[in-house]
């Protein structure tokens, strides 16, 4: 019989078998085992979903880092930056995962990384409004022109609902 003693390392139980906080060795190597094997059990669709993400994830991987590393990307925050302060608009930038999201008043511009290439989605909330393949050789300028003319469409229909208002709704 084989026990162990000490601080916070249990002790043995009435069988003799090795306890480890409160639950013997063979209870926890059993819940372990339960455990990888509905872990297994999810199926082979998902293993197959997952492959697939793999997949299109190494395929995406040399336009992310692309995107990352050559210098469309920066001039584009730089001007996305600068035309937000023009129009008094504050822009967030994020990089998420290989995507680079800006947002401005509930508008959004997406670059995605694929297997083909880079894709500019065009978003309002959480909903694609349209997209379009982005050339990194391209001028970003003219992607954000496109981009923050939907975003001061926004505003101004923002600024008309709000101007429609009855005024004692408002105190």
């Amino acid at each position: 019989m084989f026990c162990v003693h000490g601080a916070g390392s249990g002790g043995c139980d009435a069988s003799g078998d090795a306890t480890i906080n409160g639950m013997s060795f063979l209870d926890n190597l059993e819940n372990n085992l339960k455990s990888l094997e509905s872990r297994d059990e999810a199926g082979p669709g998902d293993i197959g979903r997952r492959d697939r993400e793999r997949a299109l994830a190494l395929a995406a991987a040399p336009w992310a880092e692309r995107l990352r590393k050559e210098p469309f990307a920066q001039k584009l925050m730089q001007l996305a930056t600068i035309a937000g302060r023009q129009r008094r608009t504050k822009v967030n930038l994020a990089w998420l995962g290989a995507n680079l999201r800006l947002e401005a008043s509930g508008y959004r511009l997406e670059l995605r990384p694929g297997a083909k290439g880079i894709t500019a989605v065009f978003m309002r909330g959480a909903e694609d409004l349209h997209e379009e393949p982005l050339d990194l050789a391209s001028n970003p300028e003219k992607l954000i022109t496109a981009w923050m003319t939907e975003v001061e469409e926004r505003k101004r229909l923002d600024a008309e609902q709000v101007a429609a208002v009855p005024e004692e709704d408002l105190e």
